[in-house]
């Protein structure tokens, strides 16, 4: 239950005591979550019963249990929780483009040139190659994988839907690769999926969080660093990263045969020109 909701929609019924209660769980949940219930009561200027029906009625069974609500979504975090402080439309399209500066700045310098180098090793052997993402980016990015190794004539396929990968890692063996692509390496799915994959001896590939549990099981990571401010409206600067990332990989998978690529290039910008022509400099179907 998301507690704070059931407490905002219902401002307008309490009472005058359940009122003071809920304004000041609202303003300082960290406080009202950790507060004993002789201090919850002197603050908002109630009895302990009027705490005990207030519990009530925002649906929970007794005070032990709102207590334990409170708990629970004051630990999502302050950024979420205190009133924001809005800059001005100027202000923060500059500190968009300078997060986005300094995450790249800082993915370069923590990626090892080794692991790019395993990475080709690895994927170069494989017969066939899977991309697994969820969520917005990390789905977008195995996308993007597809778009970029296709052309340079791997076999791949990007794949979104749980149960379709649950399927797909069931199949795999030694001679496959699998590259999974996520921005905190937490979500479940994947990690199961993952490691159904490692059973059954396919290769992986994870771009992720150093730390997470995700990158435990790759064989090669390529790591992503954190990249969140206290500015939670707009979107992550880490997708950034995990784009370098696989900029980075494409290019030195194509580098590794770059005879053999120049011309599956070539023959592309021949295909593109035929169907829709447009200047030389137009990018080749991105």
């Amino acid at each position: 239950m998301d507690i704070l909701y059931q407490i905002r929609a219902r401002q307008d019924s309490f009472s005058a005591g359940e009122g003071r209660i809920a304004r000041l769980m609202l303003e300082d949940v960290g406080f009202a979550a950790s507060a004993s219930l002789e201090a919850l009561s002197q603050r908002a200027e109630v009895s302990t019963a009027t705490l005990s029906r207030f519990a009530r009625s925002v649906g929970c069974r007794d005070l032990r249990d709102l207590r334990l609500q409170l708990a629970q979504a004051s630990g999502v975090g302050s950024r979420f929780l205190d009133p924001a402080g809005l800059p001005e439309q100027s202000a923060f399209h500059r500190q968009i483009l300078g997060d986005i500066e300094a995450t790249l700045r800082q993915h370069l310098s923590g990626f090892n040139q080794a692991s790019f180098v395993d990475a080709v090793s690895l994927l170069g052997k494989a017969r066939m190659i899977h991309a697994f993402g969820m969520g917005g980016p990390s789905s977008l990015c195995s996308d993007e994988l597809q778009v970029r190794l296709v052309r340079l004539g791997y076999p791949i396929a990007a794949c979104h839907d749980p149960v379709m990968m649950r399927v797909t890692a069931a199949t795999l063996g030694p001679e496959h690769a699998l590259i999974v692509c996520s921005l905190t390496g937490l979500t479940p799915e994947l990690l199961d999926v993952v490691e159904l994959a490692r059973n059954y001896d396919a290769r992986i590939v994870a771009i992720t969080l150093a730390d997470s549990p995700l990158a435990q099981l790759a064989d090669v990571l390529l790591p992503l660093q954190p990249a969140e401010t206290s500015f939670i409206y707009k979107p992550t600067a880490a997708r950034y990263g995990m784009l370098l990332a696989i900029d980075l990989l494409a290019t030195e998978l194509a580098l590794a045969m770059p005879d053999d690529n120049q011309e599956r290039l070539r023959r592309i910008k021949l295909a593109l020109d035929d169907y829709r022509g447009g200047p030389d400099s137009l990018p080749l179907g991105d």
